[in-house]
């Protein structure tokens, strides 16, 4: 089979047979609807703090004119969107993301739509709508285009996940508990009865020796293979798939790369797979970045690069690692600005509980080659240039991707357009250092609230070409302070009870 190179370094094989129709028309996805006895559309978008939200429409509702006019929803009911009193939204969907949905009884197509204004530009004259996180993602595609200094970028992340047994959690004025439990978890090993009613056969997982463990003792193989069938019947094109460092269900399915938006489409489709193949299972998965104490948390670690005229511009066979100029720049972006980034790119108050030393966690603002304790990491797989890349190890998957991407894109090239310096690298284990040579070397920030801070404090980089804007960055933080910071920082912690009750 005929062979060409990727961004990654690796093969490129011919892909498994998509049930998506990338590059379609409007005429065509109406021709597909027909040729499939189809009955229901179902019209995807995303939320500011990144869920997927859906409405569904008949498939006789489907038109031409849909792709034109859209179709109308509540703003105000999104978060992050519209106040009560300019709730008209309009949603448009993208022909390019058509699939057909496997999780639906009834024959059902899926696309993703770009949410519009009805009154963008005046009365009755419709277009885009900046707090659209798919909108800025495509606006930071065509700034790096129209910067000059590529035309194009490409994003390969690693989304971790748990798919655990059950979840129970409730938080009331006088209780607050959670209770997570697996089967496979390492705690499980004296029950006489599994969840299951099965008699308990061992083989648990010690805490972080979960990576590669064959059957038996990765319980969820079969689980993750399904999740891959399902993946790739949405177009997505899948390398690997394996059983990750924790105990209790933790898992990896590793994507191609490809370009921003089209990743980020990428990612919600494979959150959206994931979920409901463990559903079906009668499991639950779960992207939270650290569900579990004392054992690694989930990270997204998101390889990155540039390219102009089909040249990878991060490869310089004489530089350092193999890294141009270009793309040691882009790293001195990332790093200078990784405290405002984290407010994006790991923006809950549990990642910062993934965010501590000694889990595998990047709280080094440093960069190296192979050393996965450096927050910015040089793979060195494959030695030809098209691999080079680096890999920005902080962000999780509870992020938004769309913002999270564009964030990313936009602190590299303000990089690259400045000449940041990105510092000695630091090519040995950081957490071995010395506390003289640990001093030196930046942390990320310690809670969600520091980074809400630096964003604050450092985001003009973001505005440039109109990318994000002053209004979008407003409402993110005060989202997120008065709705995850502040609460959680109200409450007793259970953990408290253990320290203080007797006091």
């Amino acid at each position: 089979m005929a062979t060409s190179k990727t961004p990654r370094g690796r093969p490129r094989r011919q892909g498994p047979k998509r049930t998506s129709l990338g590059g379609r028309t409007p005429q065509e996805v109406l021709q597909f609807a027909r040729n499939n006895a189809i009955q229901m559309v179902d019209l995807k978008f995303i939320d500011v703090p990144g869920t997927w939200q859906h409405f569904t429409i008949p498939v006789n509702e489907l038109d031409e004119a849909l792709f034109r006019r859209g179709s109308g929803f509540d703003g105000s009911s999104i978060r992050g969107f519209q106040h009560i009193h300019e709730s008209d939204m309009l949603l448009v969907p993208d022909p390019n993301t058509l699939a057909l949905d496997p999780f639906c009884e009834a024959p059902t197509i899926t696309m993703i739509g770009d949410v519009l204004d009805p009154h963008a530009r005046g009365m009755d004259k419709p277009g885009p709508y900046n707090r659209d996180p798919r909108y800025i993602a495509k606006k930071a595609e065509r700034f790096l285009a129209q910067s000059g200094l590529g035309d194009i970028s490409y994003w390969g992340p690693e989304l971790e996940f748990f798919i655990f047994d059950t979840v129970r959690y409730d938080q009331t004025q006088n209780s607050g508990y959670y209770f997570i439990d697996s089967d496979e978890g390492n705690w499980s090993s004296g029950r006489e009865f599994l969840l299951t009613g099965e008699l308990n056969l061992a083989y648990k997982i010690r805490n972080k020796e979960g990576y590669y463990p064959v059957p038996p003792t990765d319980t969820q193989q079969d689980i993750r293979t399904e999740a891959v069938r399902r993946m790739q019947e949405f177009g997505i094109i899948i390398e690997k798939h394996h059983h990750e460092v924790a105990t209790a269900g933790q898992g990896e399915i590793d994507m191609r790369y490809d370009s921003l938006t089209r990743m980020a489409d990428q990612v919600m489709l494979y959150k959206y797979a994931l979920k409901n193949v463990a559903r079906a299972h009668g499991k639950v998965a779960t992207f939270m970045p650290k569900p579990l104490f004392g054992d690694n948390g989930t990270g997204m670690h998101t390889h990155q690069s540039v390219w102009r005229a089909g040249k990878n511009l991060f490869s310089d066979p004489k530089g350092w690692a193999g890294i141009s100029d270009f793309g040691l720049h882009y790293i001195g972006g990332l790093l200078k600005h990784a405290p405002a980034l984290l407010a994006i790119c790991a923006p809950t108050t549990n990642s910062y509980r993934r965010l501590v030393p000694g889990y595998e966690a990047p709280v080094n603002l440093a960069m190296s080659m192979r050393n996965r304790s450096a927050c910015a990491r040089i793979p060195m797989y494959y030695p030809n240039p098209e691999a080079k890349r680096v890999e920005f190890r902080c962000p999780d998957p509870t992020c938004n991707p769309y913002l999270a991407f564009a964030a990313m894109l936009m602190a590299g090239i303000d990089g690259v357009m400045n000449k940041i310096d990105p510092g000695e690298p630091m090519d040995k284990d950081i957490y071995a250092l010395s506390p003289e040579e640990a001093a030196k070397v930046r942390k990320t920030p310690g809670s969600l609230q520091e980074s809400l801070d630096a964003l604050e404090a450092d985001h003009e980089f973001l505005l440039r070409g109109d990318v994000f804007t002053k209004d979008l960055i407003e409402v993110y933080l005060d989202y997120k302070r008065t709705r995850e910071v502040d609460p959680v920082r109200l409450r007793p912690h259970p953990y408290e009870f253990n320290l203080y009750l007797d006091a």
